[in-house]
């Protein structure tokens, strides 16, 4: 017997409100215990997937963070690093990384790697070369946030249009004058903010973006 139509979409109408109270993966990730000493994670790596390690002051990447296949959050703020090794490509399931207030310059090529990374913090890393960086980056198919904040930029290298998949770009405490022009050749990018830069920035600098742009 066929249910009546009432009651088919009674039972549709479950069904989607089921599937919609369901969490959202970066809602999951938020719930995932946070890991803050490695000796502690060790004791069960495959399960490891939020690992904070800022403020510890590594200078040098800690290689055992490696042993983490499933992790998906990874900070290193503040920690004084002066160069990202290659082995940051192993981190296969990498979705959010922070590395800000460090010290090195470049981004190694394995860093292309990491296909799976959606939000990238590179705050407060005066030392960057953006160019040669953005080369990687540009590799990247899901990365779409990245924070620049606080890096003393005047400018953005032409290149940067090879990030392609680029959605939300956080530009706030440099010292621009103007929008980057060359931002407009990124189609997927939805939101700018420039926010408490150097020289103020008025609506005629906006043109050709729209409300895209937060100032």
């Amino acid at each position: 017997m066929k249910p009546a139509p009432n009651n088919l979409f009674l039972a549709c109408l479950h069904i989607f409100f089921l599937l919609s109270s369901l969490p959202t993966h970066a809602q999951q990730t938020d719930t995932l215990r946070a890991f803050t000493r490695i000796e502690d994670a060790l004791k069960d790596p495959d399960h490891v997937f939020k690992l904070d390690l800022s403020n510890q002051n590594f200078k040098s990447f800690p290689t055992e963070i490696t042993k983490f296949k499933n992790l998906q959050y990874l900070s290193l703020r503040n920690d004084h690093l002066n160069a990202v090794p290659k082995e940051i490509g192993m981190l296969k399931n990498l979705r959010v990384l922070d590395l800000s207030g460090n010290e090195f310059s470049i981004l190694p090529q394995e860093f292309a790697e990491l296909k799976n990374l959606e939000e990238l913090y590179l705050n407060q890393d005066k030392k960057l070369n953006l160019s040669k960086d953005f080369d990687i980056l540009g590799n990247l198919p899901n990365l779409r946030i990245l924070h620049l904040e606080n890096d003393g930029l005047k400018a953005l290298p032409r290149n940067i249009d090879k990030l392609t998949h680029l959605e939300r770009l956080y530009l706030n405490n440099n010292r621009f004058k103007q929008v980057p022009d060359n931002l407009k050749n990124i189609k997927s990018l939805q939101y700018i903010d420039l926010q408490n830069n150097k020289y103020p920035i008025s609506p005629a600098d906006m043109k050709g973006f729209g409300t895209k742009v937060k100032f």
